[in-house]
């Protein structure tokens, strides 16, 4: 059978409306209750007229507390217990004489004492007002509570989201200076159509990133596309040096990951497998689904992994690894990347063997988007197009540039 969507809507989620439906229910119920005992012990029906005029009373008297406990429920807790004590005696008096004065008037057996009925009285008004001061009270600190908890996690929120565009951000400028380097070095030896070939490619690159949110996921198969932009860029440089194998299988082309997680495997891969080979490297990316996991491995068939080759760049993840296979500045911003966004749900492994080579390898929770969002990688594979016909006309076979280190 069908099942209509359906979403229940919090019950404090409008105070006003739920303030009004605790007070009826629990003043009419009170009245019920107090009434159908009455009918059944063969009371007569005055006094359900005297319960009738006590719940009225009530439930008047208690809008009276409501305004005043509003007023000064978020001042100092000295001021709102001194508050809330005088104002409920004051109540507690009035509920009282209002109760003693019907009941000498409707009472005829009564023949007593006003003051006498009065004080026999005035326990069940300090218990009606007392519980609902108390209950009035807690209702209102648990939706202070939850305010503050549901504030907290938004500016939690806040902090990753800034954090992890933080991150993000750190990847271009270290990306831009090579690029950019590349361009002089190019305009330098006055080979103009490799350098206007370099920057209508990286003009592409970039206008793809701005359209990606910095701290939001897109799919591997965006992603993919994306890395085609910034290879692009590389094999102006590079020529046949540098060789690629992607290989993605269908269901993880569609798994949600980090914008711009991979594009720091691929800078290091190049900037340490394939530029200290005369004869160049093949980078290979690989993306699987191994359960209920992604998982990525992104290698080189370079030299692997060399401390004076590293340089200054080793030192910030030889601090949290502890061991010889670590590296530089991408793969530490990678790391506290996927640490802001899955917390300790991931794994993250790089390995060096003896005979050479770099292998990184990531696993995180399959996530697929919600609904398809074919704009993105459209947008990159129409970027890619684009900087390709700007290219005809010039020439195929760029000049090799040197390498930014």
């Amino acid at each position: 059978m069908a099942v209509l969507p359906f979403e229940p809507t919090p019950f404090f989620s409008d105070k006003n409306r739920a303030f009004w439906t605790l007070q009826i229910a629990g003043w009419g119920g009170a009245f019920l209750l107090r009434a159908i005992t009455s009918l059944v012990s063969g009371q007569d029906v005055s006094f359900i007229i005297n319960l009738a005029i006590e719940g009225i009373t009530g439930f008047s008297i208690s809008l009276i507390l409501s305004v005043v406990y509003h007023r000064v429920i978020s001042d100092k807790p000295l001021i709102v217990w001194t508050s809330m004590l005088l104002v409920l005696i004051a109540g507690v008096g009035i509920f009282t004489f209002i109760i003693a004065w019907v009941t000498s008037l409707t009472r005829a057996s009564f023949d007593g004492d006003f003051v006498s009925l009065f004080i026999g009285l005035f326990i069940w008004p300090l218990a009606l007002l007392g519980a609902w001061s108390a209950l009035y009270f807690a209702i209102n600190y648990f939706l202070k509570v939850e305010e503050q908890a549901d504030r907290l996690e938004r500016l939690e929120a806040q902090a990753t989201s800034a954090q992890l565009a933080m991150l993000r951000y750190q990847l271009n400028p270290h990306f831009l200076f090579n690029t950019l380097n590349s361009i002089s070095t190019l305009v330098l030896l006055k080979q103009t159509e490799p350098a206007n070939a370099m920057l209508t490619r990286l003009s592409s690159f970039l206008r793809h990133t701005l359209v990606t949110q910095p701290g939001g996921k897109v799919t591997v198969a965006q992603e993919v596309e994306t890395l085609k932009l910034y290879l692009d860029i590389e094999r102006m440089r590079f020529e046949d040096r540098l060789q690629t194998d992607f290989r993605v299988e269908d269901t993880a082309a569609k798994a949600q990951i980090p914008s711009m997680l991979l594009q720091p495997l691929i800078e290091n891969a190049i900037k340490y497998g394939v530029s200290p080979l005369e004869e160049g490297a093949e980078i290979s990316l690989l993306a699987q689904i191994v359960g209920p996991r992604l998982r990525i491995t992104v290698s080189d068939s370079g030299p692997g992994v060399d401390v004076g080759g590293v340089a200054d760049d080793l030192p910030a993840v030889m601090a949290t690894h502890k061991r010889r296979n670590s590296t530089g500045v991408g793969l530490a911003n990678i790391r506290d990347r996927l640490a802001q966004a899955y917390g300790d749900d991931h794994r993250f492994e790089i390995r060096s063997p003896e005979a050479g080579g770099f292998t990184v390898l990531i696993e995180i929770p399959h996530e697929l988007a919600d609904k398809e969002e074919p704009s993105a990688a459209g947008s990159a594979t129409q970027l890619q197009k684009q900087a390709s016909a700007s290219d005809v006309g010039q020439t195929n076979t760029p000049q090799k540039v040197s390498t930014a280190k």
